[in-house]
Order: structure tokens, then sequence, then C-alpha cells
């Protein structure tokens, strides 16, 4: 498949860059990942390895939407949990506790 990456084009087959990827041990994971071979790679790693560019070359976009096109499973970095602040009323509750039961 045709894609292109920080502007310069490349020819990517699945079994490629499965055979690019083995025998490469994953980085830790901070941001969007994919799934290759049973293991789960920084998308940053396997583009600077298919590619041979740096990093700071291309965007982790570009990459993941050439790795999905491929058919490999890719993950987003999981949003944070919103924090949830007590209400006032919630607040004034926990300070006095709860009433004594006779």
């Amino acid at each position: 498949m045709r894609c292109v990456i920080a502007r310069f084009p490349f020819d990517l087959v699945k079994s490629e860059v499965q055979q690019a990827m083995k025998g490469i041990k994953p980085e830790p994971i901070t941001g969007e990942s994919v799934v290759i071979s049973r293991r789960t790679y920084p998308v940053k790693q396997v583009g600077e390895i298919i590619t041979r560019q740096d990093r700071r070359d291309f965007s982790a976009a570009e990459v993941t939407r050439a790795l999905t096109r491929l058919g490999f499973t890719c993950r987003s970095v999981p949003a944070p949990a919103p924090v949830v602040e007590p209400s006032p009323l919630e607040t004034a509750s926990a300070m006095l506790g709860t009433p004594a039961q006779s």
C-alpha cells in the first residue's frame, strides 16, 4: 500500500512491517500504540523503524493512519477520568458525620 509519511512516499506491506519489527523490544507506551504480532509498540517507534526517519520528522497520526489501513490494531491515548468534586452539601455532611442511632 502506498502512503505518505513526513512528505515521503512509502510502499508498505503488512508482512514486511511485521518482519521489520521482529526481534525489536517494545519501548514503554506513553502515547498512541499499535499491536504487531501480539506485541504492543509505541507508534513513533514503529514509524522510526519502517521509515528510517527521525521520530521528530513525522507525527503519530501519520503512522497510525498508515498502519490502520494495513490492518493493524492501533490504540489512542486513553482520556483521563474526570475529577468529580463533591458538592458543598456533601462536604458539609461529611464534616458533620452520620447521626447516632439509638
